[in-house]
C-alpha cells in the first residue's frame, strides 16, 4: 500500500487491555482550568515509569459543564482499577485541589466507581460539608481562597492503550513536522489521547535489555546511529524515525485515531522527505489488541 509516495506496511501495532477514567475540572477562567488539567496530566506517559498514562482530551465551554465555568476534559488510564484509583486521587489531591478557583467532576456516571473527592474531602479537617444533588454527592471543601468543590466519585470503563504508528523520514526536521500535523489531527478526536510530550515519542522501546534490571530499552532496530551495528529496520535514505502512541477508551476510538493521524502524515508525501509509515509491535504475544495499519486505513490508497 502506497498513499501520496508514502509506504504503509503491511504490519501491525499491538495494544494493551487498560482500564480509564474520565473527570472534568472547571475554573474561574479557561487557564486555570488547563493549568490544573496539565499539571495533572505531567509525568504520565507511561505505566511503566508514571504508573498513569493520562491527558488532556478537550475544553468544555461553560454552558456544558456542571457549574458553569470553562472546563477541560481529562482521561486517566492505569493497568488495573486499583492502579488508575491510587493515581486519580493523589493527582486530583496534589494538582486540582491546590490550583487556584478549580472544582473537579466525574466525567463518567456509569460503571464502577472510583474516589473522586471522597478521601480528599478529610482535608477539610471536619469543616468539609456534602450535598446531594439529583442523586450524586458532592464535597465542600474549605481552603484559602474559598472552596474546593468536588463530586465524590467517578467511574471507570475498559480501555485500550498503546496503538501505534511509526513515521519514517529522510530527516529529522521532515519527520517531526509531519507527526506534529497527526497530533493536530488526532487531538480533535473525542475519546483519545496522545499521553507522550506533544503526542510524539522518539525513544521507542523493545522488550528486554542486555542489563537485566531493564524491562525495555531502546529499539535499536530504528535508531539511525545504529544502522550498520544492528539488524537496522532503517534504509540508507532514512535519517529519522518517530512514533505517536494513542489511547482510547475502546478499540473503534483507537483506529479512528490511528487513520487521522496517519492520514495527516501521507498529506505531506514522499515529496516533503515521508518514506515509510509503520508500526511497534511484540510479535503479537503481549497485546491483545492488534490495529493492522492496511485495515485501520481501509481503501485508501
Amino acid at each position: 500500500m502506497q498513499i501520496n509516495g508514502v509506504v504503509i506496511e503491511d504490519t501491525f501495532a499491538e495494544a494493551f487491555g487498560m482500564k480509564a477514567t474520565r473527570i472534568v475540572i472547571t475554573a474561574v477562567n479557561r487557564h486555570w482550568a488547563r493549568q490544573a488539567a496539565e499539571t495533572m496530566t505531567g509525568f504520565a506517559t507511561s505505566v511503566i515509569g508514571c504508573g498513569v498514562e493520562a491527558g488532556i482530551e478537550n475544553e468544555i465551554p461553560e454552558t456544558q459543564t456542571p457549574d458553569g465555568r470553562p472546563g477541560i476534559g481529562v482521561l486517566l488510564f492505569g493497568m488495573s482499577g486499583k492502579d488508575l484509583a491510587k493515581q486519580l486521587e493523589r493527582r486530583t489531591g496534589q494538582c486540582v485541589l491546590t490550583c487556584p478557583t478549580t472544582a473537579v467532576f466525574a466525567g463518567m456516571q456509569d460503571g464502577e466507581q472510583l474516589p473522586l473527592g471522597k478521601n480528599l474531602r478529610y482535608f477539610g479537617d471536619g469543616y468539609q460539608i456534602s450535598k446531594l444533588i439529583a442523586g450524586r454527592r458532592y464535597w465542600r471543601v474549605p481552603v484559602m481562597d474559598g472552596e474546593f468543590l468536588a463530586e465524590e466519585t467517578t467511574a471507570r470503563c475498559g480501555a485500550v492503550g498503546g496503538g501505534n504508528f511509526l513515521v519514517l523520514a529522510r530527516t529529522q526536521e521532515q519527520a517531526l513536522a509531519a507527526c506534529e500535523d497527526a497530533v493536530i489531527a488526532m487531538r480533535r478526536l473525542p475519546n483519545v489521547v496522545l499521553p507522550f510530550p506533544g503526542g510524539i515519542v522518539r525513544s521507542g522501546s523493545k522488550v528486554g535489555s542486555r542489563y537485566k534490571s531493564l524491562m525495555a530499552s531502546t529499539n535499536d532496530a530504528y535508531c539511525p546511529t545504529l544502522r550498520g551495528l544492528v539488524a537496522s529496520r532503517l534504509d540508507d535514505a532514512t535519517g529519522a524515525a518517530l512514533e505517536i502512541v494513542v489511547n482510547g477508551l475502546d478499540e473503534q476510538d483507537v483506529s479512528t485515531a490511528m487513520r487521522a493521524g496517519i492520514r495527516a502524515v501521507c498529506a505531506r508525501g514522499a515529496e516533503q522527505g515521508i518514506t515509510r509509515v509503520s508500526a511497534g509491535n511484540y510479535g503479537g504475544k503481549l497485546g491483545q489488541f492488534h490495529f493492522r495499519l492496511h485495515e485501520v486505513l481501509g481503501a485508501l490508497t
